[in-house]
């Protein structure tokens, strides 16, 4: 599935991507889905790859076939990793190209990840993706909570914990979320589309006004 893009504010005030151009003059990734599946090589995954996008990033993750091994998890774990080591290395040059295109056609950064899912969960890697700095201002407050994470040593440090809770909130509240994408996307589909203005109450239609008989007379119907 993917994900919505944010738009900038208007009059050219908007926030401004890495790249340097504004938010809200990114192109639409609407098309996203079907152009990969037009330019992914056959063969790659086993479906169709999760892709998501945000203002900077185009992350795209397909799964691979699961290794035939014997053994425990543990063994089928490390299959699985191998496995998609060997994807990375024998498919760089082709993602790098792919990539290419994409950043010139979406205007967003791209980075992929593989996964191999069998009856143990699976493994997931993530090759280099993007990290953006968020500017934020916190009260005291909320850096004691970051700090407290920081010292029970479940975060490294402020900014990781802040991601951490980044990431509980949204696991914790996707359905909200989703609901909210979906209404902003009305939103923009109808300052998109503009208002419609009606005619005052009272006012004739055109069809009712002197003259518009003519339309009935022969000639009209060809």
């Amino acid at each position: 599935m993917v994900g919505r893009g944010h738009r900038g504010r208007p009059g050219g005030g908007g926030r401004v991507s890495r790249g340097g151009r504004p938010a809200g003059d990114l192109p639409a990734t609407d098309d996203l889905e079907a152009w990969l599946a037009g330019r992914l090589p056959d063969g790659w995954f086993v479906a169709a790859p999760e892709v998501t996008v945000d203002r900077e990033e185009i992350l795209i993750v397909g799964q691979l076939p699961v290794p035939e091994v014997e053994g425990d998890a543990a063994a089928r774990a490390a299959s699985a990793v191998g496995r998609i080591s060997r994807f990375r290395e024998e498919t760089r040059e082709d993602r790098m190209e792919i990539a290419r295109q994409a950043e010139h056609r979406y205007g967003r950064k791209v980075a992929w990840g593989a996964r191999i899912a069998d009856g143990d969960g699976g493994v997931e890697e993530l090759f280099t993706t993007l990290s953006v700095p968020v500017m934020t201002r916190l009260r005291q407050p909320e850096r004691r909570v970051l700090d407290t994470l920081v010292d029970a040593g479940v975060a490294r440090s402020r900014s990781e914990a802040l991601a951490w809770a980044v990431a509980l909130v949204g696991e914790h509240t996707e359905p909200w979320l989703a609901e909210l994408r979906e209404a902003m996307s009305t939103v923009d589909e109808l300052r998109t589309r503009g208002p419609r203005l009606d005619p005052p109450s009272g006012t004739p239609d055109r069809a009712d006004e002197p003259g518009d008989e003519a339309a009935d007379e022969p000639g009209d119907q060809a």
